[in-house]
């Protein structure tokens, strides 16, 4: 029996991969352990118990970009947690440390270092973290998402998807799509998204533009995130929902999809083929922006910048596109040909290659 530590998250962008690895060794080998190193704050405390997985916590420590008393205090708790995951680590046997970057990474990698754990990393975005940009330095174990990824000894693996996902057949699926939201069969889908928490404005510029998309002859299928204030419209063809806990039935039902750009969203419309208009985050590092370039270069998306995506937008430019049922085909194409479905596969390679080259090197000593 092997056990594995994997550590980070925070977001879905983190956990959800590292789920789906965690579920790929521990089928592959079901008498392998994984436990999970997090913080309490991070949807990892709702979502890996839920998995079945063990849950070990140390304390959510931001890096402090200013000089003031956190500063002064992120020295002394960030040793104290990197010598609790050493302890974890001796305690549990441990024969592999995953990072996926998040609060939980940093500490895991140097504890990792410093009982020659050996490390492997996965970066989500583009533009990677820190945290993955100090680990990539120590280990010859890096998988990368997106092709434009720049990190020391990675190779692209993809995102390592839900199984939902990797094994979605959209056209067998796409009756059981319509049925699930309530949709007309005889018209095509818009599915619009901003992730779990949902983006303000894309949902406000949709939800003033949806009469128009549906005058057009398509219908409107809108996920607004749990926190938003837009309901249930009159307008028929217009379904509005808090969270989707269905997007593989929700990707086959669409025919084009309007989202921000996150790793996660990026590599499932590109994994089962759908053609998309992204609208990358305007706030952080610009990692939403880099994680499209694939896909867009390709011809399976278009780029629309945050502040231009306007109800005017949408009537210009993303009527015109949807008018075009033969160019939206051809970008679905398009889209499907950067998508990997294998991503939890070859991260489960990489880590069980970390562990091939532990046992060696332990038997040779």
């Amino acid at each position: 029996m092997s056990r594995f530590l994997f550590a980070g998250g925070g977001t879905a962008g983190h956990v959800n991969p590292l789920l789906a690895v965690a579920d790929r060794l521990t089928q592959r080998s079901p008498d392998d352990e994984v436990v999970v190193l997090g913080t309490a704050e991070g949807l990892e405390s709702r979502l890996v118990p839920m998995r079945g997985y063990e849950l070990l916590t140390i304390p959510r420590l931001p890096f402090p970009r200013k000089l003031n008393r956190a500063a002064l205090r992120f020295p002394g708790a960030f040793w104290s947690a990197v010598r609790r995951t050493e302890a974890i680590i001796r305690e549990r046997e441990i024969e592999v440390v995953l990072g996926v970057g998040g609060y939980a990474a940093a500490p895991a990698y140097i504890a990792a270092k410093r009982t020659g754990t050996p490390i492997v990393v996965h970066e989500q975005n583009a533009k990677p973290g820190l945290a993955n940009r100090l680990a990539a330095v120590l280990t010859k174990h890096v998988g990368v998402t997106f092709s434009n990824t720049r990190l020391p000894h990675s190779r692209v693996v993809g995102m390592p998807l839900r199984r939902e996902i990797e094994r979605l057949d959209r056209r067998a699926e796409r009756a059981a799509g319509f049925a699930e939201f309530g949709l007309d069969p005889e018209r095509p889908v818009l599915l619009v998204t901003g992730g779990s928490s949902g983006a303000r404005s894309i949902n406000r510029t949709v939800a003033q533009a949806a009469a128009t998309i549906v005058g057009a002859g398509w219908q409107v299928l809108h996920v607004v995130g749990a926190a938003s204030d837009i309901g249930p419209s009159d307008i028929d063809g217009y379904v509005v929902l808090p969270y989707c806990d269905r997007m593989d039935l929700a990707y086959a039902a669409a025919d084009f999809v309007v989202s921000r750009s996150g790793a996660g969203m990026v590599c499932e419309l590109t994994a089962v083929g759908l053609p998309s208009v992204l609208v990358p985050y305007p706030v952080g590092n610009g990692e939403q922006r880099h994680n499209a370039r694939d896909v867009v270069a390709a011809g399976g998306a278009v780029l629309v910048a945050d502040e231009a995506f306007t109800p005017d937008w949408v009537t210009a430019q993303l009527l015109t596109i949807l008018e075009d049922r033969a160019g939206i085909a051809d970008m679905a194409v398009r889209s499907g040909s950067v998508g990997h479905r294998d991503g939890a596969d070859r991260m489960t390679e990489l880590v069980l290659g970390a562990a091939a080259g532990r046992t060696s090197t332990t038997e040779e000593a």
